[in-house]
């Protein structure tokens, strides 16, 4: 989950402190006190500040003072699943003097929105009058702008406005065609919207206190994206809390978790809820809007087609609608055509969508961005799955035309034809790597050497393997078209064959991560052997030598599986792909061993992230660091960590699949 303008999936590990808020596409990250400062890198320092919808910050400046001073933060600002995020403040004083009041503060999301209740208590006999002042502003940075490497990028003809109103400020950006906004209102209006000589406002009350009395201010926020139309705002935090509680409580209605294995039944009810947070709309081929899994937070609050294909076949035994609906809004974003700076080509599926500004004006090619060799598959082994495991037809024919541009893809410009595997290039403005393991240097040798020229990844050409046989089935059983089914089944076929003969490295035992472009082998000892036995693409003998192989030391961590195997000069136990632990991989490892009749050592993996799930408060990171579980109590994180990760949501329900309760 990288793209080469913003470097790693920078967020947030399952260490952060400070609380990360997401509902559909909106999320928002605050500081102990619930406060924005527009800070380019945040509090975290890996991620930035603000109340952020569709690739954009709506909310950049959000600063409280009362008395003319920031309060202090007596208990900081934590949140709970329960969708409300609370702190509790006080004035400024010392020891001599206790402060005069006290103020809780609670903030809640709601889609494009952000309420917050600040509830003013005094804790004096006598009345008190207190003068709160909220300073706002909205800088509309895209996404890309905050990232950690520090671009910048040409805004000709952009105009930021504010425009005081009755209860609140609206602030306004447009460039050329392109118009977002933000509004913030309160209840009860401000005496007075003041300029502060930067471009933000400050919203000031005057707040009258009984003896030991108190008063409120409801303040809301709400975000309107380029093209997007007005969403309604919560009208306080628990009524945005109970909004999401029913959202998560319909997702989850009627999965059955296991009772003699609560930690994994725990795992399972925690990830439900996060893909239950994690959708967000898209459209459909004939415009349906529709509800898919985004791929994480922060920094990837949007589809992804890999991610949200392998989500949904996780989820597919136990919530078919996410396939349901991943599958026609990734037909609908499919390549018709050649585009050089997008990777599109016709047939392809798409990697990467985006909605801010600078995708809209072509300044990043992620609008829709294509350079991914696995999730054209992929598509089509969700489409086979879907249709094999709940019986319904009607969409495989509906995308019969999809899924034959997409096989046409993989036989022609994906290069089964012409070289005999999926391959794929490096893509200069793009991504390096455009399989699972997509950060630069991912593709190694034992070595640590990078690979050159056209890769084909060997995870990829076992996915393609797996679409080639149940489009087949497809063909035969929905389509009737015999002639197409047979001529699939024998393209499997010969790149079964070929695969044997090519990745299998004799002296290791094991199959190499990739082919370079001279057709040598790529040999580090990496993860991506597991998920041929997902696949099916070895043989019976090969597959158990493989399994047995993942469950060795230098490759299991007592978490789960390593990317690459320790002892190996390119093994770096905090490398995002060269050492790292990724529950989504080790899902599909298990899933594998399942397959190859491995039910020991699918429990196994099974069991190192059932154990990673519990020691990181019942919710499995995105990825971990490889060190040995007796290093430390609990899984070391790896420091840029999505906060939260649909394949990791979902890859407790395909352990569920792998080795039951």
């Amino acid at each position: 989950m990288t793209d080469t303008l913003g470097g790693h999936g920078y967020g947030f590990g399952h260490g952060r402190t400070t609380p990360l808020l997401v509902r559909g596409g909106t999320f928002a990250s605050f500081d102990a006190g619930g406060g924005l400062s527009a800070v380019r890198g945040g509090s975290s320092g890996f991620a930035p500040d603000g109340l952020f919808v569709r690739d954009a910050r709506h909310l950049s400046r959000w600063q409280l003072t009362v008395d003319g001073a920031a309060p202090e933060v007596l208990t900081p600002l934590s949140y709970e699943d329960g969708g409300v995020a609370r702190c509790v403040l006080v004035p400024r004083g010392g020891r001599q003097e206790p402060p005069a009041y006290t103020l809780f503060r609670e903030q809640a999301l709601g889609e494009g929105a952000l309420v917050d209740l600040l509830r003013i208590v005094s804790n004096r006999p006598v009345p008190t009058t207190v003068r709160v002042a909220l300073t706002v502003d909205a800088d509309f940075a895209d996404q890309f702008e905050l990232r950690s490497d520090h671009r910048t990028y040409m805004k000709t003809g952009a105009v930021r406005r504010r425009e005081v109103q009755d209860d609140g400020v609206e602030f306004t950006y447009t460039r050329g065609d392109w118009r977002s906004s933000t509004t913030v209102t309160s209840d009860p209006a401000p005496e007075a919207v003041e300029e502060t000589g930067t471009g933000a406002r400050r919203l000031v009350w005057t707040v009258e206190l009984d003896a030991q009395g108190s008063a409120g201010l409801t303040l809301r926020v709400a975000a309107r994206p380029h093209g997007v139309p007005d969403v309604p705002v919560p009208v306080s935090p628990d009524a945005a809390a109970a909004e999401l509680a029913a959202s998560v409580a319909e997702f989850g209605q009627g999965v059955t978790l296991p009772g003699a294995w609560p930690e994994l039944a725990a795992a399972c009810a925690q990830g439900l809820a996060d893909l239950a947070v994690l959708r967000v709309p898209a459209a459909g081929p004939d415009g349906e809007r529709l509800l898919v899994p985004a791929a994480g937070v922060p920094w990837f609050l949007t589809l992804l087609g890999r991610d949200a294909l392998l989500t949904s076949l996780f989820a597919l035994p136990y919530r078919p609608e996410l396939a349901a609906a991943t599958l026609p809004v990734l037909a609908a974003t499919q390549a018709t055509e050649r585009v050089e700076g997008a990777v599109a080509q016709p047939g392809k599926i798409v990697h990467e969508v985006r909605h801010g500004e600078l995708a809209h004006f072509g300044q990043v090619p992620y609008g829709r961005y294509y350079g991914s060799v696995d999730a054209t598959p992929l598509f089509l082994v969700l489409l086979g799955a879907y249709t094999e495991h709940t019986g319904d037809a009607a969409l495989a024919r509906r995308l019969e035309a999809h899924a034959r541009a997409a096989v046409g893809w993989m036989l022609d410009h994906g290069g089964l034809t012409s070289r005999g595997y999926l391959v794929y290039r490096a893509d200069q403005g793009g991504l390096a790597n455009q399989n699972w393991k997509d950060s630069p240097g991912a593709i190694c040798s034992a070595d640590g050497s990078r690979a050159t020229g056209p890769v084909m990844a060997a995870g990829a050409q076992g996915y393609a393997y797996d679409a080639l046989r149940r489009t087949a089935v497809l063909a035969r059983t929905v389509w009737d078209d015999v002639v197409y089914a047979e001529l699939l089944e024998q393209a499997a076929a010969d790149l079964r064959d070929r695969f044997l003969r090519d990745f299998w490295m004799e002296e290791k035992g094991f199959p190499a991560l990739a082919l370079d472009g001279e057709g040598h082998q790529v040999d580090a000892l990496a993860s991506d052997a597991g998920h041929l036995l997902w696949s099916g693409l070895l043989d019976k003998e090969y597959g158990e030598a493989v399994g047995r192989r993942l469950l060795e030391p230098d490759f299991f961590s007592g978490w789960g599986v390593r990317t690459v195997a320790s002892g190996q000069a390119a093994y770096h136990p905090l490398s995002y792909h060269r050492g790292s632990v990724w529950p989504h991989d080790n899902a599909l490892i298990a899933l594998g061993l399942a397959r190859y009749g491995l039910h020991d050592e699918a429990r196994v993996v099974a069991g190192g992230l059932v154990a990673a799930a519990a020691a990181c408060g019942g919710r499995l990171p995105e990825v971990v660091a490889g060190y040995e579980r007796e290093a430390y109590p609990a899984p070391v994180p790896y420091p840029y960590a999505c906060a939260r990760e649909s394949r990791s949501a979902a890859a407790p329900l395909a352990l569920l699949s792998a080795v039951g309760g």
